[in-house]
């Protein structure tokens, strides 16, 4: 009799359960078909739902493929940018250091010794109509003898505006009119004239070196804040490179200036 009771009770229990869950799939189904339209409604695009994992799965894994993602670009973009890492740095610094150079070479050339150089008149400027001009750009400045110089204007007017210009200039010049041109003897050089000439090189000689070592600074710098996106190696490769451009350049500014003393000494 007990046992009747038991499966009485149990087959009650299961046929509760199946009308339960008989009308929980029908109000599932209704609460469906009123929350989500038709596929040809209007509305029923934006209201697609991607219901194959959950939102925080989604969005987990979407994590991950965008971080796998980034770091594979970052590492692309690193084997792109650093081949050109080593010749932008040195271009850089080398165009820098010859531009100091160059600027050393004219300073010289304005020295004067007691030889002749076409070059010893190029920075005087001289007025003429009102207007500044280098006297380079007015005439042919060229060497007789190693101890004259010839200047012929282009227009023959301006020959007292540079006769005056040059008597004017520090370089102690006294030029005498020849015909359509100016002829000016280079004096010798005092003892007082020629330490003081040697003093200016040496001041220009440390100027210059010291442009071609900002030039340095600025290239190792630029390497240093690129390092954490380099090799080692390539990093110790270019900064060797740089010191070596520099010492390249700093001789040759030495050579040029002991040049210049040379000749300020025997002339």
């Amino acid at each position: 009799m007990a046992m009747l009771l038991r499966r009485a009770v149990s087959s009650r229990n299961v046929i509760a359960f199946l009308r339960r869950s008989s009308s929980f799939v029908q109000s599932r189904d209704l609460s469906h078909k009123t929350l989500f339209p038709p596929p040809n409604h209007p509305r029923a695009r934006d209201l697609e739902i991607d219901l194959s994992l959950p939102d925080f799965l989604r969005d987990s894994r979407r994590g991950f493929a965008k971080g796998k993602k980034s770091k594979d670009d970052s590492a692309s973009g690193l084997v792109d940018a650093t081949p050109d890492m080593g010749p932008r740095v040195k271009a850089a610094a080398t165009s820098q250091m010859e531009a100091a150079i160059d600027a050393l070479s004219r300073d010289l050339t304005k020295i004067r010794t007691g030889r002749a150089a076409p070059g010893m008149l190029d920075h005087i400027i001289v007025e003429t109509g009102g207007v500044k001009v280098p006297l380079n750009h007015l005439a042919l400045v060229s060497v007789l003898d190693p101890k004259t110089l010839s200047v012929n204007p282009y227009d023959p007017d301006t020959v007292k505006e540079l006769e005056k210009a040059i008597v004017a200039s520090p370089l102690g010049l006294n030029p005498k009119l020849d015909g359509q041109r100016l002829v000016a003897s280079i004096p010798a050089l005092t003892k007082e004239h020629t330490q003081a000439m040697c003093k200016i090189v040496t001041k220009s000689s440390e100027v210059v070196k010291q442009s071609i070592r900002r030039s340095r600074q600025k290239a190792l710098d630029t390497i240093k804040k690129a390092g954490s996106s380099l090799p080692k190696d390539e990093v110790k490769r270019l900064e060797k490179e740089v010191e070596e451009l520099t010492k390249k350049f700093v001789k040759s500014a030495e050579d040029m200036c002991k040049s210049k003393e040379k000749e300020i000494t025997q002339a």
